[in-house]
């Protein structure tokens, strides 16, 4: 799936002597221009990017990025791969970096230019009643969109789709042979703060969601955008109803995931992964390939491939069963 992302309008003439002005730093390098703030895997020379744990150890080694945003715990390893930029907090510094470079990123703003009039550019496209789509969206052959549905600007649709009624899609990007069922929200900011006694801090949202081909999204699923990478479904993945997805969140190919089960941010989620309902995921773990996960399990840390886990905190079930006869 090609990836073009005209989500967010970017500043382009951000220097490093400007990062370290809105960081509250003193400016200790050569000033040059800085093209984008980025994630570790995925930043390229003159761009910025942030390391906080050393479970992206690995990552961090094969990282372009030409600066990085990290403590003074993790100065030294820093150093050794790119140019730290010490802080005395990281992923906070990171929202006042993207903010900068994404002014109008952290609102989740309505998007006033959908309008009844755009739909009538989509020939091969069939709707209900009362459908709203916005400017610059892309919508495939044969795609169906349910009455009451909005489709804000700049989202892509593909081939053979079918939307629901109710739906809500923003900041998305969406493969061939999709189903997205009733009153689902895709692709709205996610939950993202810094709790503060007198005013919370949002954090910028500047990812996107991409769904590949032939996915279904059950009636009322909540699928966050990413924060700085993107919010990814696997091809021919089905999730049930009243799922929750949360930012940065990556399910792979063939996974099968029931009722009202919630992913908190940046998990990982393998390929043939199947998911009992009501289970729990906690936030930045990685689930291997051909994971079974019984229903109403809480995950606290990582499950490798070919397991078969039950329970809170969830454990191999057998295990789980011989302890609870």
């Amino acid at each position: 799936m090609k990836i073009n992302n005209n989500f967010f309008k970017k500043k382009n003439n951000v220097y490093l002597s400007n990062i370290f002005k809105v960081l509250k730093l003193n400016f200790i390098y050569k000033n040059i221009k800085i093209n984008n703030i980025k994630d570790l895997k995925s930043a390229k020379n003159n761009d910025i990017s942030f390391f906080n744990s050393l479970k992206y150890i690995d990552v961090l080694k094969h990282s372009k990025s030409s600066f990085i945003i990290t403590d003074q715990k993790y100065e030294k390893i820093v150093k050794k791969y790119s140019n730290p930029v010490i802080v005395r907090n990281i992923l906070k510094s990171v929202a006042i970096v993207t903010k900068l470079f994404y002014p109008d990123s952290i609102e989740d703003a309505v998007d006033l230019s959908v309008k009844i009039s755009e739909r009538n550019k989509f020939k091969k496209v069939k709707f209900g009643h009362n459908v709203l789509i916005g400017i610059n969206v892309k919508i495939g052959k044969n795609t169906i969109i349910g009455h009451n549905t909005i489709i804000e600007s700049n989202v892509i649709i593909g081939d053979n789709c079918v939307i629901g009624n109710n739906v809500l899609i923003k900041n998305t990007i969406i493969g061939n042979n999709v189903r997205i069922l009733d009153a689902s929200v895709i692709g709205k900011k996610g939950f993202g703060f810094f709790p503060d006694k007198n005013r919370n801090f949002r954090y910028p949202h500047i990812g996107i969601v991409i769904i590949n081909d032939n996915v279904e999204i059950g009636c009322n699923n909540t699928i966050d955008r990413g924060s700085l990478s993107n919010t990814i479904i696997g091809k021919n993945t089905f999730i049930d109803n009243q799922v929750h997805i949360a930012h940065n969140v990556e399910i792979g190919k063939n996974c099968i995931i029931t009722g009202q089960v919630g992913f908190a941010g940046s998990s990982k989620i393998g390929e043939n992964v199947k998911i009992g309902g009501q289970a729990g995921i906690s936030g930045h773990l990685r689930i291997g390939n051909n994971v079974e996960i019984a229903g109403g399990s809480g995950v606290i840390k990582n499950i490798p491939d070919n397991s078969k886990v039950m329970g809170y905190p969830a454990k191999d079930i057998r295990k789980f069963l011989k302890d609870n006869k």
